[in-house]
Parts: C-alpha cells; sequence; structure tokens
C-alpha cells in the first residue's frame, strides 16, 4: 500500500502544475488534455506490452515494480529540462505513464499472491493508496513552501523512488504466486473467452470512460464553478480533497464487499456515479458548500468500484494468468480514458462547460448493461 501510494504520486504531477507549464509553451490545443493522454497512452503500450510478454507472471513482480518505479521517477524528472520543447514534455509524460504499467497492476498482482480470500477488501486498500497517490501532487503544491513548481516534480520523483526500493526490500513474491515459464501469446484471446471475466471486464471499460476524465477535469470544474459564481476557491486544495476522498470509499468498498460481494459494490457504484454525471449540469446552480459536499461524494463513487471490478477480473482469470489478466484489462480500460479525455478537451471550446460532463454518463450506462448481459 506505501508502496503504491508513493509510487502513483508520478501519475498527475503534470496535471499539478499545468498553469505554469502552459506559460512556457504557446499552442492552440488544450495542453491539459494533451499532457493527461499522453500519460495514458504511455500507460496502454506499457500495460500492452506487460500483457503480451506475460511479464508479471513469468518474472518476480516486486522486481519488476522497483525497477518501474526508478524509471519512471527518471521520466518525470525529465520535466524539468531547461527550455524544453513540446515534443520532449510529451514524450516525458509518455515514458511516465510507460512505466506506470508495471506499478498499477503489477501492484495489484503482487496483492493477489497474497490473498488466497479475501481479495476485494485487500485491493480496496490498494485502490485507496493509489487514489490518495494520485492526488497528491495537487496537495504538495497547494502546500509548497515556495512558489517554484518544479517542488513538485522533485518530491513526486523521490516518493516514487523511495516506493520502488520499500517494495523491493520488504515485499517478497508473494506464496500464492504461480509463475508461468514460457510466452504466451495467445492469453488476451483465452481470457476474454471466460464468461466472468469478459462480464468484469466490460463492467470496468464503463467505469474507466468516467473516473480519469473526472480526475482530469476536477480543476476545470472548480474553476468553472469560482467564475459562474464569482467566488474564490482553493483548487489545488480542493482538487486533492475531491480526489483523494476516493481513498475512503475504496477501504469502505472493500468491507462492504466482504458481506455482500464485490459485483453488487461494483454495480451500485457505477449506477450513482452515473447519476451524478447526468445531474452535473445541475450542480454549477447550487451554493458553494453543498456543491464542495457533491463533488467529493461524486469523488466516493467515481471510484469506489474500481478495486471490486479488479477482484473480479482477478477471481475469474487462471491463477497463472492473473497478472497478465489485471494487466490487459488495465491496458483497454486506460486506451478508453484517452477518449473521453479527448472528447471533453474538444467539447470545452464549442460547449457550455456545465454540460460537459454529461457525457460521461455513456460510460457507467453502458458498463452496466454489458455487466448485466448473459454472455
Amino acid at each position: 500500500m506505501v508502496s503504491q501510494f508513493l509510487c502513483t504520486s508520478l501519475w498527475f504531477a503534470g496535471n499539478a502544475i499545468i498553469d505554469d507549464l502552459a506559460t512556457q509553451f504557446s499552442v492552440k490545443f488544450n495542453l491539459l488534455g494533451y499532457l493527461l493522454s499522453f500519460v495514458q497512452f504511455g500507460f496502454i503500450v506499457g500495460t500492452l506490452t506487460f500483457a503480451l510478454l506475460t511479464i508479471s507472471d513469468r518474472f518476480s513482480p516486486s522486481r519488476i515494480f522497483m525497477i518501474c518505479a526508478f524509471l519512471g521517477a527518471l521520466s518525470n524528472l525529465s520535466l524539468l529540462i531547461p527550455n524544453i520543447a513540446i515534443f520532449n514534455l510529451l514524450t516525458a509524460r509518455f515514458g511516465t505513464g510507460f512505466f506506470l504499467a508495471g506499478i498499477y497492476p503489477v501492484g495489484m498482482k503482487i496483492a493477489s499472491d497474497y490473498y488466497k480470500d479475501g481479495l476485494g477488501k485487500a485491493l480496496g486498500f490498494l485502490v485507496g493508496a493509489l487514489v490518495l497517490g494520485t492526488a497528491i501532487p495537487h496537495l504538495i503544491k497547494e502546500l509548497s513552501w515556495s512558489s517554484d513548481y518544479r517542488m513538485v516534480i522533485i518530491f513526486t520523483s523521490a516518493l516514487a523512488s523511495i516506493g520502488g526500493l520499500v517494495m523491493w526490500l520488504l515485499v517478497p513474491d508473494g506464496p500464492y504466486r504461480k509463475p508461468v515459464s514460457r510466452l504466451q501469446l495467445g492469453v488476451i484471446t483465452q481470457l476474454f473467452s471466460i464468461i466472468g471475466f469478459r462480464k468484469a471486464a466490460f463492467g470496468y471499460f464503463g467505469h474507466m470512460w468516467e473516473l480519469y476524465a473526472f480526475w482530469g477535469f476536477v480543476p476545470i470544474i472548480l474553476k468553472t464553478y469560482a467564475d459562474l459564481q464569482s467566488i474564490e476557491l482553493q483548487v489545488s486544495f480542493w482538487s486533492f480533497i475531491i480526489i483523494g476522498i476516493g481513498t475512503i470509499s475504496c477501504i469502505l468498498g472493500g468491507y462492504i464487499s466482504v458481506k455482500v460481494g464485490s459485483r453488487k459494490v461494483a454495480r451500485n457504484s457505477l449506477f450513482i456515479s452515473g447519476l451524478f454525471c447526468l445531474s452535473s449540469p445541475l450542480l454549477f446552480q447550487l451554493p458553494p458548500q453543498i456543491f464542495i459536499v457533491c463533488l467529493c461524494l461524486w469523488g466516493m463513487l467515481v471510484i469506489s468500484d474500481s478495486p471490486q471490478f479488479s477482484t473480479m477480473v482477478a477471481a475469474a482469470a487462471p491463477p497463472e494468468l492473473r497478472g497478465t489478466g489485471l494487466t490487459i484489462v488495465n491496458c483497454i480500460g486506460f486506451a478508453i480514458t484517452i477518449i473521453s479525455i479527448q472528447l471533453l478537451s474538444f467539447l470545452l471550446d464549442y460547449l457550455d462547460p456545465t454540460l460537459l460532463y454529461l457525457f460521461l454518463g455513456i460510460g457507467p450506462i453502458m458498463g452496466i448493461i454489458l455487466l448485466r448481459r448473459n454472455t
């Protein structure tokens, strides 16, 4: 959990300092959308590579985690290259995303190797750590004792390096790990032929349509509301709270899943989160205190289904292919996030910003429909 928290701080490091980065470039496109999308694109390529080569099932997951943490930290630090070109900036974020593929899904693989029962609760804690790590760059920026945005990059790179070292030194491979000895290129087709795996994966894909677009646009939501209401908001602080509060719901969902099952927790979270998407234009009319409370509730429900979908995926996959199953589902899920992120980035210039987040409801609606199908 600690390692996952520290290493996933790399994810939104670029987004937390977007205003500072934007002043260095004169571009005609939405830099926020591209920074986030290039991390996602790197993650997709990384997870596809890891899945096709069954890396986390063939080699020590703890060692893979450590190596990727160090390389991800170096990619993050490359943002500080003096007079960095926009191409190199986006390439650096791509590299960070690529090596995050050896952190997030591999961390879940490590957890699944330690738990024969109660995996839903364990992944609730683990994804909760990821949520907090994702939010932490906003807090570092808010609390930084200097106005130098580079401190966010330096801190997150240092945290990731520590996280990788902690994983390697203190977390040996789990007792339920079943390594495979050879490359299996037909594994993706094999996994999706399993009905339980396929349904869990499709539900997860609907969840991912909404999740990262919501997280990435939280600062935009807050700025839009502040402009409409003519008030001041601490955007970095509240972005941290709204994203980070999902840690609590992941943990609570993990405990609830022990009683009612992962499927019910995932389905109900996806349904209520979808309701927030569909009612989002009304949120901008609310008083400030109620608006913040609603965004916090949305921040809780948008992520609470994630560990339960991962639990369902892991449970449906053969033990010797569990790591690859989690990785390929992550790969496809994050590919979907690029579409939703770029859609919102495009519509931002053409649509009333209060109507943007209606489009996020597509994911939960489709996810629930596909999760309920019998085939």
